[in-house]
């Protein structure tokens, strides 16, 4: 994919000097490390937590509907419903707890560094913390051995290199823990830590020039891969060509709530109930048990007591199952992600955690009423963008809550990014709100962040072997790693 690049940012001894024109804001609200706000002169939307509470607990997809194919967006394999998760976790860390009553997003601290650097990979690095990072050569990281197992016929399936580095009790020894919290995101960590071992023994290179080589090719894939698949093209284009519109470039960048607590949240509507995760855990007749979302949230060590952990042999992953390579046969069973829409599976509505919470659409609703974040139609009238018709708002299985309460003319922000995905976007992609404000964030940490190909090398290409030259994705990554199916 060729897309036009800005112009690089210039540092200064002053700091960034404005970008395409922009002035550099300064004070608390843009202290590095901090949530702010996108749209901070907008009216906070307001309703009660009774009717978000009902709206939330309507937002569940049927039980009968859990393996329709229809509600499948096949323009998105659910490898990058995982792939979203962990870039979600490189860039936000809140830990505010959601019970209170008014949060002032200036206050939060992001425990995270707002850049799409991979600390959640590397931590503070082999000097600082030596144990996620190999004694005999400390270029490269730890890489964990599952214990030996057993598949649906009885066959032993040993032991392999295919688990996070883990603590005698089971904890991953990893840059953020949050990424062994379901075992899928756990692999794709395990897939990155991989990727930079192998960058290191292909070329060469010492570590930081491996974390570079790493960290602008998961920067690429995070635009050219990720972001053009989910988000709409003539925004996308546009933001890449012309610069953020919403969202300040500084080198002190803030994490918009707009963004955190609403627009990225759209991964939550592309979960499965169920995997085909490999030969032994599917849907199907043949396996030895199915491969659900209880089950893939179990087998964590951030589950049980870590009792379940190394992770058994026959529960590592087929990536060819959750990205779409080429030369699959015809009847190869992919994961495709769930349609983008105002639905979520029904176990997201049984989270563990506190009783009246544990409802994740309910827990996304009530963050954002008490983080006052804007409807959707004002954030859609500052950007210039036509609002949805209240009847589109109000179309589908929520129209008499909808109706009930009067969002369809006034709408939590989350909800309306999804209904306008569903309706603008046909359950493929974002619509125009959503796509401004993912891309623009993005975009905007990237130009903002002086270490970042986009800011300090616009030119740059990916070098290593991908199926397109010049062009790099999560399928050439995996490839290049050569770990596709370990279970067989």
């Amino acid at each position: 994919m060729s897309t036009p690049q800005p112009s690089p940012m210039r540092l200064t001894h002053h700091g960034a000097e404005a970008v395409r024109g922009m002035n550099v804001p300064h004070g608390p609200l843009f202290r590095p490390g901090m949530f702010g706000r996108m749209f901070p002169a907008l009216r906070p939307f307001h309703a009660t937590e009774q009717a978000l509470e009902e709206l939330g607990a309507s937002m569940l997809e049927p039980r009968g509907l859990l393996n329709d194919v229809s509600l499948d967006n096949h323009e998105v394999p659910a490898g990058y419903t995982y792939l979203g998760q962990f870039i979600d976790h490189d860039i936000t860390f809140d830990t505010t707890p959601l019970p209170e009553q008014r949060i002032d997003p200036q206050a939060i601290h992001n425990f995270r560094t707002p850049r799409l650097d991979l600390d959640c990979l590397y931590g503070l690095g082999p000097a600082a913390q030596p144990y996620l990072y190999t004694r005999s050569d400390p270029r490269k990281f730890r890489i964990g051995e599952t214990q030996e197992s057993r598949d649906q016929n009885g066959n032993e399936i040993p032991t392999s290199a295919n688990d996070l580095p883990r603590s005698t009790d089971g904890f991953a020894l990893i840059g953020d823990p949050r990424n062994d919290e379901n075992l899928i995101v756990a692999q794709l960590h395990l897939a990155f830590l991989k990727f930079h071992n192998r960058v290191v023994d292909s070329l060469g290179v010492d570590f930081e020039e491996a974390r570079r080589i790493v960290t602008w090719h998961y920067q690429y894939i995070v635009l050219h891969d990720f972001l053009a698949r989910i988000t709409d093209p003539d925004v996308f284009s546009d933001v890449l060509a012309h610069g953020c519109r919403h969202f300040p470039v500084t080198l002190d960048p803030f994490m918009p709530v707009e963004f955190s607590a609403a627009a990225y949240r759209l991964g939550h509507s592309m979960v499965r109930e169920e995997y085909f995760h490999n030969r032994v855990f599917n849907p199907t007749a043949d396996r030895l048990a199915r491969g659900s979302l209880t089950l893939l949230f179990r087998f964590t060590g951030l589950s049980d007591n870590g009792s379940l952990m190394p992770l058994p042999s026959n529960w590592v992953i087929d990536w060819r199952r959750f990205f779409a390579f080429p030369g699959q046969p015809e009847d190869f069973q992919i994961n495709f992600s769930r349609l983008i829409d105002p639905l979520l599976v029904p176990t997201l509505a049984q989270l563990p955690g506190v009783p009246g919470e544990r409802n994740l659409a309910v827990r996304n609703l009530k963050r954002g009423l008490r983080l006052g974040l804007p409807s959707g139609q004002d954030v859609a009238c500052a950007m210039g963008i036509q609002p949805l018709a209240p009847q589109e708002i109000a179309s589908g299985p929520h129209e008499d809550i909808i109706e009930k309460h009067g969002f369809s003319t006034d709408t939590p922000l989350w909800y309306y990014v999804l209904k306008e995905a569903e309706v603008k976007g046909n359950g493929r992609r974002l619509g125009p709100v959503g796509s401004r404000i993912v891309v623009e964030t993005f975009v905007g940490l990237l130009r903002g962040d002086p270490t970042s190909y986009l800011s300090s090398h616009p030119s740059f290409r990916p070098s290593l072997p991908s199926a397109a030259p010049g062009h790099f994705t999560m399928m050439d990554l995996l490839n290049f790693v050569g770990d596709l199916n370990p279970v067989g």
